[in-house]
């Protein structure tokens, strides 16, 4: 996730596909449209339902194998990788990854031996030297069998890190060098409507969702998360829809109608799941741990989106 969504598109989605302002977008919307009734049911039950969406496991997680105090720019080893994934094992089927170096190439293969599907992504920015050493690592990674989807970049187009060609060219050099390997790139399901060349040369199309960065009332999340969905699904020409992230953060600031906290965010986990089922759509959470290094990109909230705390606890026990 990066800061530039909220940014970037701070009020509902200002893409054209959505003219409304977000007060009139909410008004026609029914409430009991938006999840389950969770203001009736006790905290307890609450936490109850979502031990037990983890024990049947989710489609995937994003994987930051990150302790505290450390950041991008730190050389991860292999055995801090390892125990970060053996503490998320048990509840994921798959893991997405962000980057294919300062170790975090290593995620990959450690994570198929641990028996777990990757997402493996390949970090782009406007760094071209660093790209090309993601992009040579990440091949690499996929060559090796350990990328069940390559994702080439993430969120660049909504940092305006590089252009609509630039990735295209990135995209097609890893197709062209592992051609049975399923490519994709990840941005906010708007960007797609807004770069439908960028669909037409992906695989699969992989969409970040977050109704928190959108100001979006809690009640409504889930609700505003399916027509995410149906938007990205209708500029998609029948290829898969993943969404690569979503979440919501339990400790933070109020961000417009989106409010932060442990009832908001069990909540939101567990509509997200319910609608998965029922429909079959396949998700990754954001996120695996608490992050404290994001608080300065992302506000206090930055820091709070992981079903782990930082130092590998579960957290809604």
């Amino acid at each position: 996730m990066s800061s530039s969504y909220e940014t970037s598109f701070s009020v509902f989605s200002q893409s054209s596909a959505n003219p409304k302002l977000r007060s009139e977008f909410y008004a026609e919307l029914q409430p009991d449209h938006s999840g389950e009734g969770f203001t009736i049911i006790s905290d307890e039950d609450r936490i109850k339902l979502f031990r037990q969406i983890l024990q049947r496991k989710i489609h995937g997680i994003s994987f930051s194998p990150y302790l505290d105090g450390q950041s991008p720019g730190v050389e991860i080893s292999g055995q801090q990788i390892r125990e970060r994934l053996k503490i998320i094992k048990p509840y994921t089927n798959w893991i997405r990854t962000f980057s294919c170096i300062e170790g975090n190439q290593q995620s990959p293969r450690i994570a198929h031996e641990l028996g777990l599907k990757t997402m493996v992504g390949v970090g782009i920015g406007k760094d071209k030297d660093i790209n090309e050493t993601e992009l040579a690592n990440g091949i690499e990674v996929a060559k090796a069998g350990h990328a069940d989807i390559l994702a080439i970049g993430n969120e660049v187009l909504l940092r305006g890190d590089i252009n609509e060609d630039e990735l295209i060219e990135y995209i097609e050099r890893a197709r062209k060098e592992v051609p049975g390997v399923s490519i994709g790139y990840v941005d906010a399901y708007f960007l797609f409507e807004n770069h439908p060349r960028i669909a037409e040369a992906c695989d699969v199309i992989l969409i970040n969702c977050y109704p928190f960065w959108e100001r979006c009332p809690a009640e409504y999340s889930l609700l505003h998360m399916k027509e995410m969905y149906r938007r990205a699904m209708k500029v998609a020409n029948g290829k898969k829809v993943i969404i690569s992230e979503t979440g919501w953060p339990n400790v933070g600031t109020p961000y417009g109608d989106a409010v932060p906290g442990p009832e908001n965010a069990l909540s939101y986990f567990i509509n997200t799941y319910k609608w998965a089922a029922e429909e079959g759509i396949e998700i990754f959470y954001f996120s695996s741990f608490d992050e404290s290094w994001k608080v300065g990109d992302e506000g206090d909230v930055g820091a709070y989106w992981g079903l782990w705390d930082k130092d590998g606890n579960l957290k809604y026990v």
